[in-house]
């Protein structure tokens, strides 16, 4: 394990600047793990960008259609575009980390960019977790205690809470702005922003922090939740209002964002573990370490990946999000189009006007 040079592992959480640091005598294994960081360091910056453009755009459409849709927002509104706001953040950071890669390493960006980049992802990890937890509280009010009148099923709440996970997100994160440093490392010959921190027992705390409270809390009430809303969407009588089929349309679209969270992030976390076992000796062995580096960098990529997926299940799964989002950008074109035809119509008329003055003269 070597520099941290990213957060969540880009190029990975506790390798980094690579082979270059490695001692030969080590480890006989030492020759593909240096094929396997170049290949890894040769994919890198195409897939960041990859994803953060498709990412940008597709996040950015579906807070246009929270933001400008005519109905007020419902409560699993605002928690879904909070959580798009998070991932357009992510993704907004990663070609910070391509550009970086592609130069070797380098971190051309300085000091301060250093820190709120990484702030910045790091945040989004925990406020997405958050949001999914939320999203899940509100379903399990609305279908397994839907005559309870819970202040959290109003969308004012609703966005007092989501500033209270932004803030929250931020806390969890101050180790990063507070440990991130860019120096120049001579061993590899590269000026790197990386974590510094001043004992090892720093990473194993940041560690356990993410598996417990990025992790199985929020999964713990997730499933608790989840379990009660299935058997509650069993019922007949909620099954046939049209209440019901309206909350289980919105349920769907609920659970399958969960079910991807949980299928990209999941690796990542148990990579994280298996790192905090590598401290404490439970596994030894310098192949164990160098297959952990690489994987902690592939969970990583899935990880991310999750940012850009989410816009797309909206559309896909989400019946009640493609009419607004028709509604909305519908209203736009219209709007745009209506204003063409006016200026054609002023234009057209002044044109009349002015052949007629002329005519007449």
């Amino acid at each position: 394990m070597f520099l941290n040079t990213t957060e969540g592992s880009l190029p990975t959480e506790a390798s980094e600047l690579d082979w270059m640091q490695m001692d030969p005598n080590n480890c006989t294994a030492l020759h593909n793990y240096t094929l396997a960081w170049k290949w890894l360091s040769t994919y890198q910056p195409a897939y960041l960008i990859l994803i953060s453009v498709v990412g940008v755009v597709a996040n950015s459409l579906v807070l246009c259609v929270f933001c400008l849709q005519r109905k007020p927002c419902t409560v699993a509104d605002v928690y879904l575009g909070n959580l798009a706001a998070a991932d357009l953040v992510l993704v907004s950071c990663l070609p910070f980390w391509a550009s970086t890669i592609a130069n070797n390493y380098h971190w051309v960006f300085g000091q301060l960019m250093c820190k709120l980049v990484n702030v910045a992802i790091s945040m989004n990890y925990y406020c997405s977790v958050f949001f999914l937890v939320q999203i899940s509280i509100d379903r399990y009010l609305a279908l397994v205690r839907p005559m309870c009148q819970s202040r959290l099923r109003r969308a004012a709440w609703a966005k007092g809470i989501c500033l209270g996970i932004w803030v929250l997100g931020f806390l969890l994160s101050l180790p990063i702005l507070v440990f991130r440093q860019v120096n120049y490392v001579a061993k590899a010959s590269v000026t790197a922003c990386y974590l510094a921190f001043p004992d090892p027992d720093w990473q194993i705390q940041r560690n356990i922090t993410n598996n417990v409270v990025g992790f199985l809390l929020p999964v713990t009430v997730v499933a608790y939740c989840s379990h009660h809303i299935v058997m509650a969407l069993k019922e007949g009588q909620l099954r046939k209002s049209p209440l019901g089929r309206s909350e289980r349309k919105a349920t769907k679209l609920v659970f399958i964002v969960l079910a991807t969270f949980l299928i990209c992030w999941t690796p990542f976390q148990v990579v994280r573990f298996l790192d905090t076992l590598d401290y404490f000796q439970v596994t030894t062995g310098c192949l164990w370490g160098h297959i952990l580096d690489i994987c902690i960098q592939l969970s990583t990529y899935l990880a991310y990946a999750n940012s850009t997926i989410n816009p797309f299940l909206y559309v896909i799964v989400g019946r009640h999000f493609r009419k607004r989002a028709k509604e909305v950008f519908g209203t736009m074109l219209n709007r745009r189009f209506t204003d063409k035809s006016f200026l054609m119509v002023n234009l057209t008329s002044s044109g009349r006007l002015n052949n007629q003055k002329i005519l007449f003269k």
